[in-house]
């Protein structure tokens, strides 16, 4: 919604640029007729009171609606991601160099550039972070059975199917990985997959699929 409104303050800025270098009167350039046709605008007018005469326009809407609620149901899968062939294990150094400046809320220097700091070091990962793929029934079955020693103890993340179904039937938060934000940061290229900390650094596991 953001990008299609973004877009559309484009198109909008532009067409207000380009029109003021049409309104200088160039004056007659040659003889003049009436326009035969329609202003644009009321035959725009007259063919949407058509569609909403034929019910058109409503079932168009309701289309339109149907894909939206479609898309913020079920986000696009996170390209790029299989489901485990082999098991893997890696630690993963969160650190980064920071780029500019941190200053508190007084204005004093708490980091400066250059420094390489930890965000572990400033919010622990007190979750496990669980990976996986809600289209992959197995998947689904093996996050709640593992979930299910500690619910507190976890956090499903999903590369791809509903995570609003499995709220209603695990009656918990259930997030999604957003354009593969995450996975792609972490270096995750399996799933289902299992992220804790481990000292300063985080732990990943792409787990075998149990069956």
């Amino acid at each position: 919604m953001r990008s299609a409104r973004s877009a559309a303050t484009t198109v909008l800025s532009a067409t207000l640029l380009i029109l003021p270098a049409f309104a200088a009167d160039l004056g007659t350039l040659g003889p003049s007729y009436p326009i035969a046709e329609p202003h644009l605008l009321q035959m725009i007018e007259d063919r949407l009171r058509e569609k909403q005469r034929s019910g058109a326009s409503a079932e168009l809407e309701r289309q339109a609606i149907a894909r939206a609620s479609d898309a913020v149901g079920q986000p696009a899968p996170v390209q790029g991601l299989r489901t485990t062939t082999e098991a893997r294990s890696f630690l993963l150094d969160p650190s980064v160099t920071l780029q500019h400046n941190i200053l508190g809320p007084q204005g004093e220097l708490l980091l400066a550039a250059g420094t390489k700091a930890n965000p572990l070091d400033v919010v622990p990962l007190r979750r496990r972070l669980l990976f996986l793929d809600a289209r992959d029934p197995r998947q689904v079955r093996q996050a709640r059975a593992l979930m299910a020693q500690d619910p507190n103890e976890f956090k499903p993340i999903l590369t791809a199917g509903s995570y609003m179904d499995l709220m209603r039937i695990w009656q918990i938060p259930v997030y999604y990985d957003q354009a593969g934000l995450l996975t792609r940061r972490l270096g995750i290229v399996q799933v289902p997959a299992l992220v804790s900390q481990e000292g300063p650094r985080l732990r990943i596991d792409e787990l075998e699929v149990s069956p």
